[in-house]
């Protein structure tokens, strides 16, 4: 009789012992979830309130006159995102973010960003006609825009207030997609690797420079079916020259973010012995005859085309996509590569 009473007060403490194991594990569990949970919440919030200034202060839209950008605050970092600039797109996805929940499907979307056409990625409509409703469908905690977005400033903050220009600026180009890339590192917390891609950018175009002084002088051009426009120092591709360190064969253009009206005659006239070509028909979706529109009688008199030196670059890249630190590195190598 004895021995049954000592073991069943042996089974009753090993049930007890058991039993707290298990309320260990459970609390032991618990609090790894919590922490976890912690974890995710510091992270969406360290370094926040934020506040973070526009790449520039206003704009002139056609439809809407002057537009003024606002700093905007954020309370904590943004989970669903919505972006119209493609430069800015083209950043987050180098730097790893995640979140991003619509995009303007409607533009010719670059290449290297066709990831974002999937039905993951809700589309928002075009870089100038933004689908307000479906916008406002997603909740987004901030929306990125530049400059085709303008005109709708006032209507997307209707959706949320945390609305952030990002574009670039003619007037100085490289500085706002720098200031462009330093928003999306402060914001993701992703300062890191920002520098790392500037870097390599940075590495590159002083490669490129040295490519450039074997030349006199060089014109940048856009061609768009059929007609051209130049573009000097002082406009929306002047960084060709000013940071790339090609010469211009002219200052005498006009400043215009879509160049100044260029003849044909005007090339042979001017005679550059590098002619870069921009292919904006290409960039807009239109069917492309660069290449023998621009080979004609009086373009094949020039240096350039007798030295094959007419560079035609990749239209939705230069034209759509630029200002993001993968499409900035891409246009120095197509560069490199074309001249070298």
């Amino acid at each position: 009789m004895k021995n049954w009473k000592l073991l069943t007060l042996v089974l009753a403490m090993m049930v007890f012992v058991l039993a707290a194991c298990n309320s260990g594990n459970e609390s032991t569990e618990d609090s790894n979830t919590n922490s976890n949970n912690d974890q995710a919440s510091s992270e969406t919030t360290e370094g926040y309130p934020l506040t973070v200034s526009p790449t520039i202060a206003s704009t002139e839209s056609e439809e809407a006159g002057t537009v003024a950008f606002d700093d905007v605050t954020l309370e904590k970092m943004p989970e669903k995102i919505v972006v119209f600039d493609y430069g800015f797109l083209d950043t987050l996805d180098a730097i790893g973010v995640e979140g991003i929940v619509g995009i303007p499907k409607d533009s010719a979307l670059p290449e290297h960003l066709s990831k974002y056409a999937s039905d993951e990625y809700a589309n928002i409509g075009t870089l100038k006609a933004p689908l307000l409703e479906d916008i406002a469908a997603l909740e987004p905690d901030v929306i990125f825009i530049s400059g085709r977005q303008a005109t709708f400033y006032d209507q997307l903050k209707e959706i949320t207030p945390n609305v952030i220009f990002v574009g670039t600026n003619q007037d100085d180009y490289w500085g706002t997609f720098l200031a462009s890339t330093e928003i999306a590192g402060k914001i993701f917390g992703k300062e890191d690797e920002v520098k790392e891609h500037v870097a390599k950018i940075d590495a590159a175009i002083e490669e490129v420079k040295v490519l450039a002084g074997e030349f006199d002088n060089t014109l940048v051009t856009m061609y768009n079916e059929g007609k051209l426009s130049g573009f000097a120092t002082n406009s929306r591709f002047g960084y060709i020259y000013d940071i790339y360190g090609f010469v211009p064969v002219t200052e005498d253009i006009e400043a215009s973010s879509h160049g100044s009206n260029f003849g044909f005659e005007a090339i042979l006239e001017f005679n550059p012995e590098v002619l870069f070509v921009i292919d904006r028909t290409a960039a807009t979706g239109g069917q492309s005859n660069i290449a023998s529109d621009m080979e004609n009688d009086i373009i094949k008199q020039t240096t350039a085309y007798k030295n094959n030196r007419i560079v035609y670059l990749d239209g939705p890249l230069w034209y759509l996509s630029g200002g993001g630190v993968q499409s900035e590195l891409a246009k120095v190598q197509e560069i490199l590569d074309e001249l070298k």
